[in-house]
């Protein structure tokens, strides 16, 4: 750390004590995190403890540092962290809640190095599509910035790097390179030097990307569904121990999202264009951890390259319903519903995005290539080896960048407004947030959750859970089909102008009451018999804890105590024997 830091951790204990005391001992863990980072930090982190109670100084503190109240409607309830530094920079971490306990260590570091480093972490961006604006040539005109870009510009410090270039700056702490096609071999060495030297990347390749825009010509709509619309990365991606098919798209059945050609048409699943749950995510990687969807569309695959020396680490991946099909089936598709045509899932959860990291050898182990002119400056030394563990991330698509896959944009009083209805965004900016900081930071993983959970009765809660809904399901089933029989009956009578129910409908009403009471009495018993159970296993811990385990240890106690006492009658007879 360059220069001290304040910390100011906020915890309304009496509130919680009140209204949540299992948040008792999570408090508690964290309060002594905080004092043991503060302990080691050799005086440049100073931590204050603070119980802000109502109306009072202290909490109209931790309201202009950002910290939210856990409850919101009644007595205020704060469980965050602010800090500020000597440059009047300020960071917080608003409340630390339990999805994100096992990244406290991380979320922690990550706050200290943002105020110890408060300049903005450098991305050099390469791209060779327009995601800072391009020229449309069907429109003739210059297209807006995407929203990706901006958000990235008020997270860090964007450098745009041209494809031409034969070096990369050592300010640039993150190099993002987005869907890169025919770079030149003096590029490819510029970017291995780069990640030989410790550079970390965030690298989008695509098998077929929506936005790659080479061969559109207004006059010949066939010359963009005839171009090559995919990108790579060789020889680096092998070097690096990655395997990537630029050919192949991921179809997926599992996780094939609806889309409409216009809205006069029915919605058809395109298995081609993806929508990623939580579960298809690492729930122990920082980046994608607190994330619940990711849109994608035209994915390709990767793998590791056998006998590679890094580690590979899925972070994203398809379902097992999933085939790799050919990247030409996707051009100029006007019939999302042919993909399926021979569609064969393999039963294989193919890997869309990840991390590279590790040792790894530079692709030009015998120095620059032979065209390679010196760059200019004091000359630079070749790297045949990187000289600290890569840290790489690769993404199989560059479509994930697109709006239309994760936000919706509109004018509001003359200003554009982005609402994001996924996180393509969050794991952006999650994966260059991770790879911009120090080296100590990015290895800081996700630790086991603090908190214990009762499985055994969560699991009972859960069965009953399940009974319940069958039965609420068979309760409205049955009452569906009753009213259905009841208009029947009501069509069928001879007098349609009468108000009196006919002999059948009295009947079929009674049935459904005596039906709908029995059906109500199961759904108590069901939920009698959870209590029954869950109290049985409170009274066997019960017995536990407060008779066996004291008895076990009396016992323990007893054995003991007699074994000293058989020494001590022992020890004057073994002593009497030799004299």
């Amino acid at each position: 750390m360059k220069e001290p830091v304040n910390l100011y951790f906020y915890f309304s204990r009496d509130a919680a004590a009140k209204q949540s005391p299992l948040l008792m001992p999570y408090a508690a863990r964290v309060r002594e995190f905080l004092e043991e980072v503060s302990a080691r930090a050799g005086g440049k982190i100073h931590l204050q403890v603070i119980d802000p109670q109502p109306f009072s100084d202290d909490e109209d503190r931790a309201a202009e540092f950002g910290l939210q109240s856990l409850h919101p409607g009644g007595e205020a309830l704060y469980f965050g962290l602010a800090g500020t530094n000597s440059t009047d920079g300020r960071s917080a971490i608003p409340t630390f809640t339990a999805d994100r306990e096992e990244f406290l260590e991380y979320d922690v570091a990550k706050l200290v190095q943002e105020l110890g480093t408060p300049k903005k972490p450098v991305i050099g961006l390469l791209s060779s599509i327009g995601v800072q604006g391009q020229f449309n040539p069907q429109t003739g005109q210059m297209g807006e910035p995407w929203p990706i870009y901006t958000q990235l510009q008020q997270l860090f410090a964007v450098r745009t790097l041209t494809a031409d270039l034969d070096h990369i700056d050592k300010d640039v702490d993150v190099l993002m390179l987005i869907h890169p096609k025919q770079l030149a071999p003096k590029t490819l060495y510029a970017i291995d030097q780069f990640v030989m030297r410790g550079g970390r990347m965030l690298l989008l390749v695509d098998p077929n990307a929506g936005a790659d825009l080479s061969g559109q010509d207004p006059r010949n709509p066939l010359a963009a569904a005839m171009a090559n619309h995919s990108s790579d990365l060789q020889p680096l991606l092998t070097t690096w121990g990655v395997d990537y098919d630029a050919t192949k798209v991921i179809g997926d059945l599992g996780r094939g999202l609806e889309v409409r050609a216009n809205t006069s048409t029915a919605p058809i699943r395109h298995i081609g264009i993806l929508g990623l749950r939580h579960g298809d995510m690492d729930p122990k990687d920082v980046v994608t951890a607190s994330l619940e969807s990711i849109n994608l569309a035209t994915v390709g695959s990767l793998a590791a390259h056998p006998g590679a020396k890094t580690t590979f680490e899925p972070l994203l991946l398809s379902s097992s319903t999933a085939e790799p099909l050919p990247a030409q089936r996707f051009n100029a598709l006007s019939d999302p519903a042919v993909l399926r045509d021979g569609f064969k899932s393999t039963g294989v959860r193919y890997t869309i995005a990840a991390r590279i990291t590790g040792p790894v050898d530079s692709a030009y182990p015998n120095g620059p290539p032979g065209d390679q002119k010196p760059a200019p400056g004091p000359p630079i030394a070749h790297l045949a080896k990187s000289t600290t563990p890569a840290n790489i991330v690769v993404i199989a698509d560059t479509d994930l960048l697109m709006d239309y896959l994760w936000v919706q944009t509109r004018e509001l009083l003359g200003q554009r407004i982005a609402q994001a209805f996924a996180n393509n965004g969050d794991l952006i900016a999650n994966i260059l947030d991770n790879l911009s900081g120090s080296s100590a930071l990015i290895s800081v993983r996700g630790r086991a959750s603090f908190s214990r959970p009762f499985e055994r009765i969560e699991a009972l809660k859960r069965q009953a859970d399940d009974r319940l809904r069958a039965k609420a399901l068979e309760l409205q089933t049955e009452l569906q089909q009753t009213e259905s029989k009841l208009t029947e009956l009501q069509t069928k009578r001879n007098d349609q102008s009468s108000l009196m129910l006919s002999p059948e409908q009295e009947a079929e009403l009674k049935r459904f009451t005596a039906e709908k009471a029995r059906v109500r009495k199961e759904l108590r018993e069901t939920e009698r018999g959870l209590d029954v159970d869950i109290n049985r296993l409170g009274s066997r811990l019960k017995v536990i804890n407060i008779a066996i385990a004291p008895l076990l240890v009396a016992v323990a106690g007893v054995v003991i105590l007699s074994l000293r006492r058989r020494r001590r009658t022992v020890s004057p007879s073994a002593a009497a024997g030799p004299a």
